[in-house]
């Protein structure tokens, strides 16, 4: 089995180096993948200072901040062309606690895709304003009610997808980024009929004090449900008039 996690980063100097040593550290079979935007503090040039002294970390450089769904549709292209079995995406902050990996792993065995959920046990985040909290909750329930997902967390970004799972979605056609690429890569793997299971995480936001959604993501993901449920809709009625 080989493991690419994908970390797309942006000004993560001071944690990358870390990071890397924690998450190869979990298992043998690990590469890393990090994606960067071009980012001002040097990360990019610290990347590739690591992977030069270690064969399983990979850099893609970017020439700037092109969004977090373009970062992760490229990694994963990248990933399935090293040959990854399973393909991991995190973030680069430490709000995603290597230590999980092979929980994930582990999980893999009985499902397609595992999801690390900040709200399978209760409410499971630190560093969160009660307001961002109600708002990340109530847009996992807004998510499932439209799509019908069955998981408890649908916008988390700590996730490990199979090989197949990568292989069968069109990442050309996932045009969304932010929260709603979380939405649509959930649901486009349950509408394949993919396996979808979750394992609890603790998250801590490294961010306290400032805040990654806007009121653009939080429309995107408002309208990105609804595109999703009523396309599969019109799909289901175009092929009851073939018949």
């Amino acid at each position: 089995m080989k493991v690419v996690v994908v970390i797309p980063t942006y000004n993560e100097r001071d944690n990358i180096e870390k990071l890397a040593k924690e998450v190869l550290a979990q298992d043998r079979r690990i590469h890393i993948l990090i994606v960067d935007d071009n980012s001002p503090d040097g990360t990019g040039a610290l990347a590739d200072i690591l992977a030069a002294a270690n064969n399983n970390i990979h850099v893609l450089h970017r020439s700037g901040k092109l969004g977090l769904g373009s970062a992760y549709r490229q990694g994963f292209r990248i990933a399935l062309d090293m040959g990854a079995d399973y393909v991991v995406e995190m973030d680069a902050d430490f709000s995603h606690d290597p230590s999980a990996l092979p929980r994930f792993f582990e999980k893999m065995q009985e499902y397609d895709l595992v999801i690390g959920s900040r709200y399978l046990n209760g409410v499971s985040v630190v560093n969160w304003p009660l307001r961002r909290l109600m708002l990340s909750y109530f847009a996992s329930v807004y998510t499932r009610l439209i799509t019908g997902l069955r998981i408890s967390d649908c916008t988390s970004g700590y996730k490990c997808f199979s090989r197949n799972v990568l292989e069968a979605i069109d990442l050309n056609k996932i045009k969304s980024d932010g929260y709603s690429f979380q939405i649509e890569m959930n649901y486009r793997c349950m509408v394949k009929g993919f396996r979808l299971g979750e394992i609890p995480i603790i998250f801590i936001d490294r961010h306290a004090g400032s805040s990654k959604m806007s009121k653009k993501i939080v429309r995107e993901a408002v309208i990105m449900v609804w595109k999703l449920k009523l396309g599969s809709l019109f799909r289901k009625l175009f092929l009851m008039g073939d018949k």
